[in-house]
């Protein structure tokens, strides 16, 4: 039951992460160091009220580990911003969706989580799909590629961490740390290279943290709720919802081969499931 629930809140996750997505390919006329501090605002607009409502002590219990989350958070997030101005949003995402494999490595070695042979060929299969639906052009730039790798393997370490820190810190506390050390650094760093928003725009970077709230949240309560393993490569469904937003929101088409890399996504995401849970 347990797992269930935790699998339900990371597909929750995995949608608002996906409106998110959408919304900054949107505003791809602001930086990168503008859109994380946007991002926070919207964010912390709901976490500081709930947790002075709910009394809850601000700096939490563990504050080394929450302070490693808030800055793989905010690392991992700017290189993903970064890497969307040398790369098409598709080939960032698809690199940045290597992260549940990064995620795998780090359980192996710092959470003790094993893995079977057979897990890590599902793994490959998953991520072969994701490559398959974005795929890889010519003019795909390297450090842009560098950028969005950086992204993927400091998200699997927030993975890591907040597993480590379980049920002993708040969901809120947790994501408060994120949203302020990036509050901190995406607004000194956009001061250089602040565009001011129309009042479109206005909604529009204010979304953000609404999104990226709500994904958070539930992301923190699925990895809280059950193995790193089991919830992990649930990202790759975002890469799905993508898809379906792209051709209803901007009009893309996909190919058979798109569909091909969804059959893919799906088959290794769902039998690693099974296994996990079988085993379980």
């Amino acid at each position: 039951m347990k797992s269930s629930t935790a699998i339900f809140y990371m597909i929750l996750s995995v949608i608002a992460f996906s409106l998110m997505n959408a919304v900054v390919k949107c505003l791809s006329g602001f930086g990168a160091y503008q859109i994380v501090f946007f991002r926070s605002i919207g964010t912390l607009l709901f976490t500081v009220p709930l947790i002075v409502k709910a009394k809850i002590p601000i700096l939490g219990n563990n504050k080394k580990l929450l302070f490693l989350r808030g800055l793989f958070g905010v690392i991992s997030l700017t290189c993903f911003f970064q890497s969307l101005n040398y790369l098409s949003l598709g080939t960032a995402a698809s690199l940045r969706y290597t992260s549940p494999i990064f995620a795998a490595i780090f359980a192996l070695f710092y959470l003790k989580e094993k893995i079977k042979p057979i897990q890590w060929i599902l793994f490959v299969i998953a991520f072969l799909g994701v490559l398959v639906i974005k795929g890889f052009g010519a003019d795909v730039n390297s450090l842009g590629v560098i950028f969005a790798i950086l992204s993927a393997i400091f998200l699997g370490l927030i993975f890591i961490v907040i597993r480590k820190l379980g049920d002993s810190e708040h969901p809120l506390i947790i994501i408060n740390y994120f949203m302020v050390l990036a509050f901190l650094f995406g607004g000194i760093m956009s001061i250089k290279y602040w565009k001011t928003p129309n009042l479109t725009e206005w909604l529009l970077l204010l979304s953000l943290g609404v999104f990226g709230y709500v994904g958070q949240i539930f992301m923190t309560k699925s990895l809280q709720a059950s193995e790193t393993n089991i919830v992990v490569p649930l990202k790759y469904l975002e890469v799905v919802f993508m898809i379906i937003i792209g051709a209803f929101w901007f009009d893309e088409i996909y190919t058979l081969w798109t569909l091909f890399g969804v059959f893919l996504i799906m088959f290794g995401l769902l039998y690693n499931i099974y296994l996990k849970r079988k085993r379980d």
